[in-house]
């Protein structure tokens, strides 16, 4: 036999008892069955005792082993070196192996624990009494322990591993390898680690400590990364922001677009019917309407040439009329928060085309991202330009008409590369500048872009995320027809642009606030 046979067959552990104390009991019975087969002795305490008794399973409890009752509420329990010192003596060391003998201490093999609830708790809204009291202290201290003598014991730490381990012990009988060990060792640090930051994060929210930490344990492998020769990952719980009814799995770019889309329809949230087609993160066709038919149509004509394997996103149910037109164009993705039967089945036509319904999900509060040797994290830009914020900057006061396109063109701009100028018309968006390094460059792109699709700018608006540090944009916007204008305002030399303004009948209003997004 070769070392290392003799070496794996040495530490190969059969497992002959069990400490299984849960919060929940859903999906253990057929587990402790098969330890009951296997001969097993199961240890066990509170409610679960009662559940293994209830299945008619000889059960000891853990006070018998310790002669000491659960205390204070239940708070303590298994915290005892006769628990502790089953699952943490080293069966090759002969000191750890007599020690037992002498303090009457039983060896265990195998535990089985989860943990209170805590962050579904603290998701409830329940009290701060309520989240206190879901702080599991026996139970990650009990998951620690096991994982770190995976040596010679084996740790089931969720529920999620348990046909894994019941697998494991239909297949070989009770016997576990070290490898074995060693992966449920690494699943329960990871239960342990993502538990504590959780806790962690609960306290620190409204605190001023500079610390980071994020834990994400739903981890899904995409095709690729933003390119076919990277790996790519997204951790999060998608499922719990929408329901895809048809078409292909998402890409990394897919997300990435999904997440842009998302963002700038939130700020149209309960408006009329409004649509967007995003391209590579930037809106390149956007339109509110009293219909989404017409939203769409008008969306679509700001950059049909863009358009083509783009994001589409509603803020209202797709109905049959727009399912046909949409249709016609070839998209990666659809989003909106319903879809009319007759829609579904039109837009089902493509086999590969995506339809997601976007659920009522909270976005992250914050914004991540790596940056050198470590990460920038802020907070999300909730501001969002409102009426109420603009400050008039120049003589000529914007008509109404214009103030709601101002308005309608500074959403949009919040969420385009910068720099960026946007330009729209009737609450119609007909062209951006978009991840510019020159203001004055966005601008002429914008105008480009608007009178390659024969869009009148007579009359449009202007929207920059921006000050302007010189007047060479309201002129240039002004020269093609540009009639009001939104800023933020706030460069020393404001004074220069708003004299050209008044001097050619321009208006101009300042936010007060600049949505850079770099």
């Amino acid at each position: 036999m070769k070392p290392n046979q003799t070496h794996n067959t040495m530490h190969n552990k059969t497992i002959s008892s069990a400490l299984i104390s849960v919060f929940s009991k859903d999906g253990l019975e057929p587990i402790v069955k098969q330890l009951n087969q296997l001969g097993v002795t199961i240890y066990s305490t509170g409610g679960t005792e009662k559940y293994i008794k209830d299945l008619g399973i000889d059960v000891v409890p853990v006070e018998d082993v310790t002669s000491y009752p659960s205390i204070l509420g239940g708070r303590v329990k298994t915290l005892h070196p006769k628990v502790f010192g089953g699952i943490l003596n080293r069966q090759s060391n002969a000191q750890d192996v007599k020690e037992l003998g002498e303090y009457d201490i039983p060896q265990i093999d195998l535990v089985i624990v989860d943990l209170y609830p805590f962050e579904k708790t603290v998701a409830s809204g329940s009290s701060h009494e309520d989240i206190i009291e879901k702080i599991d202290i026996g139970g990650i201290s009990l998951i620690r322990a096991a994982a770190k003598n995976y040596a010679d014991v084996i740790c089931v730490s969720s529920m999620d591993d348990y046909s894994e381990f019941l697998e494991l012990l239909e297949s070989k009988k009770g016997e576990t390898t070290e490898a074995d060990r060693k992966r449920f060792a690494g699943k329960a640090f990871n239960v342990s680690s993502h538990y504590d930051t959780a806790i962690f994060n609960y306290f620190n929210k409204d605190q001023e400590e500079t610390v980071f930490k994020i834990s994400e344990t739903n981890g899904k492998a995409l095709r690729y990364g933003e390119n076919p020769h990277q790996k790519g990952y997204f951790y999060g719980d998608f499922e719990a922001m929408f329901t895809q009814l048809h078409g292909k799995e998402l890409s990394y770019n897919n997300l990435l677009d999904v997440d842009a889309s998302v963002n700038l329809m939130n700020e149209f949230k309960g408006e009329a019917p409004t649509f967007a087609i995003l391209k590579h993160n930037n809106a390149c066709g956007f339109a509110q309407r009293e219909t989404l038919h017409q939203a769409y149509l008008d969306a679509l004509a700001g950059d049909p040439v863009s358009a083509f394997g783009g994001v589409l996103i509603a803020n209202t149910e797709i109905d049959k009329v727009t399912a046909e037109e949409i249709h016609n164009l070839f998209c990666e993705v659809v989003i909106a928060p319903s879809f009319s039967a007759e829609a579904q089945a039109i837009l089902e036509g493509k086999k590969n085309r995506i339809l997601l319904i976007q659920k009522d999900a909270a976005l992250p509060q914050t914004t991540v991202r790596t940056c050198l040797n470590g990460v920038l994290v802020q907070d999300k830009d909730h501001k969002t330009d409102a009426l109420e914020d603009l400050t008039q900057a120049t003589n000529n006061k914007p008509t109404q008409n214009e103030l709601e396109d101002l308005i309608f063109a500074s959403k949009i701009c919040k969420h385009t590369k910068s720099n960026t100028i946007v330009l729209a018309k009737n609450k119609q968006l007909y062209a951006s500048g978009t991840g510019q390094t020159s203001r004055v460059d966005a601008l002429n792109q914008a105008i480009h872009k608007a009178q390659s699709f024969n869009f009148d700018l007579s009359g449009a608006v202007m929207a920059s995320d921006a000050f302007f540090p010189f007047p060479d944009c309201v002129e240039i916007a002004n020269n093609a027809g540009v009639t009001a204008v939104i800023q933020p305002g706030g460069s020393i030399k404001d004074e220069l642009s708003i004299a050209y303004c008044n001097e050619n009948n321009v208006s101009m209003v300042f936010t007060g606030t600049r949505h850079f997004k770099h």
